[in-house]
């Protein structure tokens, strides 16, 4: 006699709170574990450092127009406690109206040995870059710091981008953080730049997947000029990028110091927010375009919005603010225990900067050029061009 054949019971369907809350409880899951990893890893250091104690480092300083915090951004590298070290500044134009107030600050501190530098060479579509040639070719040391004009320098500067190095470093860099944001913008600003962008560069660097950042950059020149030297770095539109890449071929690591270096921002106009994420996001999807593809989801904002709407239940609704809110608080949480900027209109402007970051990244995507400090850039790839002189030759301050 045959067994009757028995149907196995259905597997109960999902219902739309359910599959609305179970994506952001993994997005939020993420989230929270980039931030704990980002947490453990700022303020301490990885290990000790085998930078030669007592090395002589030039300080490079690219610098181009003026900006609310010139004169103190600018001041402070006449004042780190260094035991040897020189200055170059590097400007391209010599009817730049920040050249006055570099003069100004060279001639009032004598016993910091500086040099003006004024000219580029065109080797590549990267203003910056163009503008730091000269100060690499006439540093007298072969430990050279390459920082931009608005890095707020600590004494220590110097002993911190030291401390980082260790026997696989290829190079030493710091993220920039927002500090003094005057308004709800410059807030928006801190919000891009310090619980998203640093935190995710810490979480990064933890796990052996460390990205250059070309605001504060330690270079020991054997190493780079064995790679090509600093023209190697016209290889991509934006010189950290290529400073990435240059260094894992050559088996190194980017290593990040302890404690990033601020930056103040003061007072920023909405269209100055929009305008720098744009440029920097078009410069990631050139650059890491896989890296650069799920940065969509990297805001709250609109899959929690896409999840509450498919699932359409208040239950749902609640859930996913409950997630949010634990997101919002841990990254406030972050802010708080790192010493960055954490006012309360913060979490305003994580809101904001959530519903920007769809907006951008579908905008980068858009657009193959790029507007910095006024000079037009096309991103895509070419390839590099002989270097030509331009300008006035170097001279000492």
């Amino acid at each position: 006699m045959r067994a009757a054949w028995v149907s196995p019971a259905p597997l109960p369907a999902l219902d739309g709170t359910a599959l609305a809350l179970a994506p952001c409880a993994l997005l939020t899951i993420v989230h929270l574990a980039s931030l704990i990893v980002a947490g453990r890893r700022i303020g301490r250091s990885p290990g000790e450092t085998t930078f030669p104690a007592g090395a002589p480092i030039s300080l490079v300083r690219p610098v181009c127009g003026l900006e609310t915090f010139s004169e103190e951004t600018l001041a402070r590298g006449f004042a780190l406690d260094h035991p040897a070290y020189e200055i170059l500044f590097c400007i391209a134009d010599a009817a730049d109206p920040v050249l006055p107030l570099v003069r100004r600050l060279v001639a009032a501190h004598p016993q910091v040995p500086a040099r003006i530098l004024i000219g580029d060479e065109r080797i590549s579509d990267n203003p910056k870059l163009n503008n730091c040639v000269r100060g690499w070719e006439a540093a007298r040391h072969d430990w050279i710091v390459i920082a931009d004009s608005n890095v707020l320098m600590p004494a220590d500067y110097l002993q911190r981008m030291q401390a980082a190095w260790r026997a696989d470093t290829g190079l030493v860099c710091s993220t920039p953080i927002g500090a003094r944001p005057d308004g709800i913008w410059a807030a928006v600003e801190c919000a891009f730049l310090n619980t998203l962008q640093a935190r995710w560069q810490y979480a990064g660097e933890a796990v052996g997947l460390g990205f250059a950042q070309g605001k504060s950059m330690l270079w020991h020149r054997p190493f780079l000029e064995a790679q090509g030297g600093i023209r190697a770095l016209a290889a991509e539109i934006a010189e950290d990028a290529a400073a990435t890449k240059l260094v894992r071929a050559a088996g190194r690591r980017v290593h990040l110091v302890a404690a990033p270096f601020e930056q103040p921002l003061g007072r920023r106009r909405a269209s100055e927010v929009w305008s720098r994420q744009i440029r920097w996001a078009r410069l990631r999807r050139v650059t890491f375009p896989l890296f650069f593809a799920p940065e969509i989801a990297s805001g709250t904002l609109l899959p929690f919005l896409l999840a509450g709407l498919l699932a359409g239940t208040w239950t749902a609704a609640a859930g996913l603010a409950a997630l949010a809110a634990l997101g919002y608080a841990a990254e406030l949480r972050l802010a708080t225990r790192a010493g960055w900027f954490h006012a309360p209109r913060l979490l305003l402007a994580f809101v904001l900067r959530d519903a920007l970051i769809p907006l951008v990244w579908c905008a980068a995507w858009t657009h193959r050029a790029i507007v910095w400090r006024g000079n037009a850039m096309d991103i895509r790839l070419k390839p590099v061009v002989r270097p030509r002189r331009v300008g006035r030759t170097a001279r000492p301050a």
